[in-house]
């Protein structure tokens, strides 16, 4: 008996680190394309539009598919459908690796994001189902510390290759690491799914989703070359609008909604998920212009930006998995609130940064970057997870990872459209800092409101779910 439960204890581990090495693939291929943003610029001869669309392609079909890439996951099998995302994601990373112009690029990106989206839900999901609540926080934790560690290699990686060898290798890197991730599945993971109710794709809901985030981005990010009262850019702001509203009235009166909104009705879920959003929204594109800012305005390398990032990244590894531990003590309230807090700290330190700022001056910023993140991303994530149940993992980890993704894709888009008000048509260096700055202070503003909703929405969360886990343990035969 004592065998056969450090088995299955063991067992358990092995299946967080087959799941780890899946999700490090999709992180190294985020971190790895920031840092090669400007030697992709060069060797393609993109518009500062075409770039964003090369992240915003990929974050926006992976947040628009993540709820069906959620759907499938507990209809079909977590583990069948994490493989078939792997498999997406691989082929399409070579595709990307071949591309040679920019609509090539773009399209690749969209598929990888596809991958990501069928891939990335099943990872939480098969970690809720593995882990009971005692221990979900610290595998969580371990989850983001993994992904953190893809984060901290991949900038220093992609800088390297980028310079040394081509950028086209950043996306050939994958291929290895998609196959290898893709045994370690069929080894380690065992299969679940949803067995509660029927399920089946809400067709309808990924149309209307898909089609009204896609015609939000694009009137941000194309405004500034058309013209913000234009006919193109007015009819996509008017099909954005009449689209997400006609998601919205679906998921309410579908029998199997993509989207449960019911979900929300808990507190403490809807509360994670707005903080998600947030994260995402400030997050992403300060990512997308720092990169560029090291490198266009400071004359850093590809390798030295990558190395500039290593202090925020490697907190994130070190602070992560005790974020999540003592989270699960203490609750997620005053962990993601006083992160957030830390974060705008960051965002404050960068947007004071100049055209001759030195790596000493972007180290502070790092440093509250890194802290902040980890409080903030480990305890977020245990807290929405832990306000679903087991048979709903899949679904409660695509809303949540859809929300990140959805918000980055749109962050990209607002922070461009900022920074875009600031520079003429032949920008200096002097207005895209302009720019940078107004672009930093808002997404400053956008995580101290997540931490207000984290303050107030988050309260109790913790404890009143490990009252609903022991009663239902209590009502279970023995």
């Amino acid at each position: 008996m004592r065998a056969r439960i450090l088995a299955d204890e063991n067992r358990k581990w092995l299946t967080l680190a087959a799941v780890s090495f899946g999700l490090f693939m999709i992180m190294l291929d985020n971190t790895i394309v920031n840092v090669a943003l400007p030697s992709i610029q060069s060797s393609l001869g993109l518009k500062v539009s075409e770039l964003e669309w090369v992240v915003t392609g990929y974050a926006l079909t992976f947040g628009a598919l993540m709820l069906t890439g959620g759907k499938l996951a507990d209809l079909f099998g977590r583990r069948l459908i994490f493989v078939v995302g792997l498999a997406v994601f691989t082929a399409s990373s070579l595709a990307c690796g071949l591309a040679n112009g920019a609509e090539m690029l773009i399209a690749a990106r969209v598929v990888q994001g596809v991958g990501a989206a069928l891939m990335n839900p099943a990872t939480l999901s098969i970690i809720t189902v593995t882990f009971p609540p005692r221990q979900r926080g610290t595998a969580i934790g371990i989850w983001a510390g993994v992904s953190a560690l893809a984060l901290a290699i991949g900038p220093l990686v992609g800088g390297l290759i980028s310079q040394h060898i081509n950028w086209n290798w950043i996306f050939y890197i994958n291929v290895p690491v998609g196959i290898l991730a893709i045994v370690a599945a069929f080894l380690f993971i065992d299969e679940s799914r949803d067995t509660s109710h029927e399920q089946r794709p809400d067709i309808p809901g990924l149309f209307t989703s898909a089609l009204g985030l896609f015609a939000l981005s694009y009137g941000l990010i194309e405004a500034n070359a058309y013209g913000w009262t234009s006919p193109r850019i007015l009819a996509a702001f008017a099909i954005a609008a009449v689209s997400l509203t006609a998601f919205v009235l679906l998921e309410m009166h579908q029998r199997l909604p993509m989207l449960d909104l019911t979900l929300f009705r808990n507190r403490g879920f809807a509360g994670a998920n707005s903080v998600m959003l947030l994260i995402g929204l400030a997050m992403f594109g300060v990512f997308f212009y720092v990169s560029l800012y090291v490198q266009n305005i400071l004359g850093y390398s590809p390798t030295q930006a990558g190395a500039s990032f290593l202090p925020w990244t490697m907190l994130i590894i070190v602070l992560a998995p005790i974020a999540g531990k003592l989270s699960d003590r203490h609750g997620p309230r005053y962990f993601v609130g006083g992160g957030m807090i830390v974060l705008a700290g960051s965002l404050t330190v960068f947007a004071r940064l100049g055209t001759d700022a030195t790596f000493w001056n972007l180290l502070p910023g790092m440093i509250l970057g890194g802290i902040g993140m980890a409080a903030a991303m480990a305890p977020v994530t245990a807290a929405a997870m832990s306000s679903v149940r087991p048979d709903k993992a899949g679904v409660g980890s695509a809303v949540l990872n859809s929300a990140r993704q959805v918000g980055g894709s749109l962050g990209i888009a607002i922070m461009g459209a900022i920074v875009a008000l600031s520079v003429s048509s032949t920008p200096d260096a002097a207005e895209f800092v302009t720019g940078f700055h107004h672009a930093l202070e808002t997404a400053a503003v956008i995580v101290l409101v997540g931490a207000v909703i984290a303050f107030t929405t988050l309260k109790g969360a913790h404890h009143r779910h490990q009252e609903q886990e022991s009663a239902i343990a209590l009502a279970e035969p023995a």
